[in-house]
C-alpha cells in the first residue's frame, strides 16, 4: 500500500529567507530569534529555505510570529508576504551581495 503524501507548500522556502533576509539576521541570527539556537545549526534554516526540508508547525509560528504575519501567508502559495517585508528582503539581498564582492576584492 502507497501512503498518500501531504501536499507541500511550493514557495514556503523562499519566503522564509524573505523573512531572514528582510530581518537582516544570517542563519545563525534567525536560529538565535526563533529561540532554536540551542536545539538545532544553521543547516536546518539552509534546508528550510532551499526546500529540502519542512518546519513543524510551530517552527512556521516562529517565524510567522517574528515578522507580525499570519501562518497562512506562510502555507498558502497564492498569498504574498507583506509588500512591506518583501522590499526589506530585496534590500538586505542586495547588501548582501555588495558585501561579498568587498570581501572577494580584499
Amino acid at each position: 500500500m502507497v501512503s498518500a503524501r501531504n501536499p507541500k507548500s511550493e514557495r514556503l522556502g523562499e519566503k522564509l529567507l524573505q523573512i531572514r533576509l528582510a530581518l537582516g539576521l544570517s542563519q545563525d541570527g534567525m536560529l538565535e530569534r526563533l529561540g532554536l539556537a540551542e536545539r538545532y545549526f544553521r543547516s536546518r534554516i539552509s534546508a528550510y529555505e532551499l526546500g529540502d526540508r519542512e518546519p513543524h508547525l510551530p517552527i512556521l509560528l516562529l517565524y510567522a510570529r517574528s515578522v507580525h504575519i499570519s501562518t497562512d501567508v506562510l502555507i498558502d502559495d497564492e498569498l504574498e508576504l507583506p509588500a512591506k517585508l518583501q522590499k526589506a528582503a530585496k534590500q538586505a539581498a542586495v547588501k548582501s551581495k555588495a558585501t561579498s564582492r568587498r570581501k572577494r576584492k580584499r
